[in-house]
């Protein structure tokens, strides 16, 4: 049985990454996995694997978040399906290329750095807001299937669901704020269903994992945190399209920053 704080805390959790999936479009996993590790860590999960099982088990999370937040986003058809159909096989199989093959072989402290750096980047192209050429548009099929690729890989590094990788790019194609958004949401499904088999089969034949793990992936926070984000998602999906887009821009830089932050102290501290 978990402790009833330790159940509170993923619920908070579970709340709070919800309401960031339909806000934001980034899938929760940006800020359940900085939160995981600490909680992991403080049932004594060592460093190393913490960071591992909390970026598999927040991307196991977004499978949940995804469905709850896009309903809610599609309803105001604000989902580019064509963009999703065009980017999903790419992110499939660089999906599982990270999570089943490069994850297993980096150290958990690695990871935490490299989630800090790219996150970090991400965070200030959406604080700079660059203006995109008005000509550019999104690629053809081949450039978004490798688009997708990028996206899912990386997503597969740091246990998120994209919306960092995949909102940045879209604006910069002259894809609306709103549109990106909520299209990302809609991404969040294909990375996390290929990531989280990934993670599953990768982390398989460890020892020394925490009771009710499946694979990298802790089953009792899934289980909390899914049932709580998926309450949420649709409210912060509704804000979405009520905030201005430059707040909205801001809002999304300055979460990353602070996660970027943590992550960066855990690599080099774990």
């Amino acid at each position: 049985m978990l402790d009833p704080i330790l159940i509170f805390e993923l619920a908070a959790l579970g709340l709070a990454t919800g309401f960031l999936a339909g806000l934001l479009g980034i899938g929760g996993g940006m800020l359940i996995g900085p939160f995981m590790t600490i909680i992991l860590s403080s049932v004594g999960v060592a460093a190393d694997l913490a960071v591992k099982m909390a970026i598999a088990t927040s991307m196991a999370t977004i499978m949940f978040t995804s469905i709850s937040s896009v309903r809610a986003h599609h309803r105001r058809g604000a989902v580019r399906w064509d963009i999703v159909k065009g980017l999903a096989p790419g992110i499939m199989l660089g999906g599982a290329l990270a999570s089943a093959g490069v994850f297993a072989l980096l150290k958990g402290t690695a990871l935490a750095i490299f989630f800090a750096v790219f996150v970090s980047f991400s965070a200030t192209q959406m604080f700079l807001d660059k203006k995109p050429k008005p000509s550019r548009k999104m690629p053809g099929t081949g450039g978004q299937v490798a688009a997708g690729g990028i996206i899912g890989f990386l997503s597969g590094l740091v246990g998120a669901g994209g919306g960092f990788i995949s909102v940045p790019f879209m604006v910069a194609h002259n894809i609306s704020i709103i549109n990106a958004v909520a299209t990302s949401a809609a991404l969040g499904f294909p990375i996390a269903l290929a990531n989280t088999v990934g993670y599953v089969f990768s982390g398989a034949s460890l020892t020394g994992l925490p009771p009710h793990s499946l694979g990298y992936v802790w089953l009792p926070a899934l289980g909390v945190i899914a049932c709580c984000s998926v309450l949420t998602a649709p409210l912060g999906a509704k804000m979405a399209h009520r905030l201005p887009v430059a707040k909205l821009k801001r809002v999304f830089a300055v979460i990353l920053y602070g996660l970027a932050g943590y992550m960066l102290w855990k690599g080099l501290h774990g």
